[in-house]
């Protein structure tokens, strides 16, 4: 059985892709997709792993609602 990469409620201060993929539920091509698109910030390196900065994650994410959305999104959002 595959350990889980999250313990407990509170998400690691710097989670690798695996951690931070389990964190927000998506896959590691999602957030790699995420981070191409400016939708998750640059990981940072340190050492010799990639890691993401917990911080800036949920900032990125804060201010999601300032990005542009799809044609078809807006048509969702005004649907009856």
């Amino acid at each position: 059985m595959k350990r889980r990469a999250v313990y407990g409620d509170r998400p690691p201060a710097y989670p690798s892709k695996e951690e931070l993929a389990a964190e927000l539920c998506f896959s590691e091509s999602t957030v790699d997709a995420y981070v191409t698109r400016g939708l998750l910030p640059k990981p940072r390196r340190i050492g010799g792993s990639v890691r993401w900065c917990w911080a800036e994650v949920e900032a990125h994410l804060a201010h999601g609602d300032q990005l542009p959305t799809s044609p078809f999104q807006e048509a969702l959002r005004h649907a009856t």
